[in-house]
């Protein structure tokens, strides 16, 4: 029998050591290899917690703790992206030698940052996973603002100011659920996820789907649905690109499994119809936002980060379709994301430096002068949109294919149509940046990018080709086996 309570304490206590060492030691190629060590332990973690999820909900430290094979799935999207960004940090950072004294503190603060992500899904108790959710929002918002520049500090005051007002509401929603369980169990009693499934059948409705919107909405700011997302530009566009891809890639997914974790709990008070319509809606707007947006961008990493509001919307909108061909697409999609949205930040982060830029309009030529690490950029690009041969493609289609079969089909066209404008208007950019004029004199790039630099990009693009010529038989089942358990 597996024993869980160990590997989830070896998966918290490896990155809290990094942590403790590498503030010991303030050395920053010391940071660099710590931070590494602990990535590569908590991969191979959270890929044994994930072969080894159990059927059914799993509780343990005093009943603290619950492992669910969704919890499980989203602690391995952590594990993926926490790997890649610690890889890739390595060649990005070292491009920034004026920031050499402090370096260290970037690498305690990205295995902070992954400690808290991998704390949040673990959490049996919807108080206590509020608690770190707000955490990673704290530790984060460092990594936002960490290269001090006025644009880099601002964006990380929006980000806590925003998230912080959001996840207020959303503590308030727990607030409510808890009190509409006092109706059958008594005044006080242990606040767990079982706990308010239980209860749901015997809440008043409107207070039922009142506390599901407090959380919808407040949960629905960390995870960056519109029209809560005003945070997410500054933020993705202005921190680092190893922070960028592990606030896009794996953070936004922990938010998202709270707002599923709540939509069950409707769903077993009878009133799920409601929410799931609720979070299509959101969803949808969140697609369209995107995609007005992402037409008239300029910023490479803010049209990156347009981008994680469309497919956090597509991730709504598969969790809002229901039904377990929407699930396990939704959970397909989840992955590829963090693999795609990596591998573009990664991509913009490099060419950034090396045009002295942030706008696209300023990066021409890229093929000619960077052919093998801006192919894989353009081919990143070409998978971002949702075009074949790559996984988004395989997980979009089977939401939507999941959505027609839904009590909402509307929804699979607006989808649709909204997907081919992004898809039209995204790759527009890297055709101006691919075959457009020549750069101005004096414009020419010449970083050589290192090995660190685009190793990160291929071990991303690798699967994302993979998991879109083959959707292995073992995910399949495991997702229609998640979605017969309680998330």
């Amino acid at each position: 029998m597996v024993n869980f309570d160990a590997l989830i304490a070896a998966l918290w206590t490896v990155p809290s050591a990094a942590i403790v060492a590498i503030l010991a030691i303030r050395r920053p190629r010391w940071g660099e290899f710590l931070n590494l060590l602990s990535a590569f332990i908590v991969f191979a973690l959270t890929l044994a917690i994930l072969v080894a999820a159990p059927d059914a909900a799993w509780v343990g430290g005093s009943q603290y703790l619950l492992l669910t094979p969704l919890g499980a799935w989203v602690l391995f999207c952590v594990g993926v992206v926490y790997l890649l960004a610690s890889i890739y940090a390595i060649g990005y950072m070292r491009l920034l030698p004026e920031e050499e004294p402090r370096l260290h503190k970037f690498y305690a603060l990205q295995a902070g940052f992954a400690l808290t992500m991998l704390v949040a899904p673990l959490m049996n108790n919807p108080g206590i996973f509020w608690i770190a959710i707000d955490f990673t929002t704290i530790v984060s918002a460092f990594l936002v603002g960490f290269e001090r520049e006025a644009e880099c500090i601002e964006a990380a005051w929006k980000y806590l100011i925003v998230v912080s007002a959001g996840l207020a509401l959303a503590l308030l929603g727990i607030i409510l659920f808890y009190w509409g369980g006092t109706f059958s169990l008594g005044p006080t009693y242990a606040l767990t996820w079982a706990n308010l499934r239980a209860t749901a059948p015997k809440v008043p409705e409107t207070l039922l789907f009142f506390s599901f919107l407090l959380t919808l909405v407040g949960f629905g700011t960390k995870v960056g649905l519109a029209p809560m997302h005003t945070w997410l530009p500054d933020a993705h566009s202005e921190g680092p690109a190893p922070a960028s891809a592990m606030l896009s890639g794996a953070l936004l997914n922990i938010a998202l499994l709270g707002i599923y974790r709540f939509l069950a709990i409707v769903d077993a008070g009878g009133y799920g119809g409601i929410g799931h319509t609720a979070l299509l809606v959101l969803g949808v707007f969140s697609l369209a936002v995107a995609g007005l947006f992402i037409v008239r961008q300029d910023g490479a990493k803010r049209m990156l980060a347009y981008s994680s509001l469309e497919h956090m919307g597509v991730l709504a909108i598969g969790f809002g379709f229901g039904g377990p061909l929407a699930f396990a697409g939704a959970l397909y999609h989840m992955l590829n994301h963090s693999l795609t949205k990596s591998l573009m930040f990664f991509g913009a982060g490099n060419m950034m430096r090396a045009y002295g830029t942030k706008f696209m309009s300023q990066m021409r030529r890229v093929l000619r002068y960077y052919p093998f690490s801006g192919g894989i950029w353009l081919l990143g690009a070409v998978a971002i949109t949702g075009a074949p041969p790559f996984g988004l493609f395989l997980s979009e289609l089977t939401i939507l294919r999941g959505g027609i079969l839904s009590a909402n089909p509307w929804a699979v066209w607006v989808m649709a149509a909204l997907l081919i404008l992004i898809f039209t208007a995204f790759l527009n950019h890297f055709r101006r940046m691919i075959w457009g004029p020549e750069p101005e004199p004096g414009a020419t790039p010449s970083l050589r990018l290192s090995a660190w630099n685009i190793l990160p990009m291929l071990l991303a693009f690798v699967p994302i080709l993979v998991l879109g010529l083959w959707w292995p038989n073992g995910l399949w089942t495991f997702f229609v086996a998640a979605f017969r358990v309680a998330p």
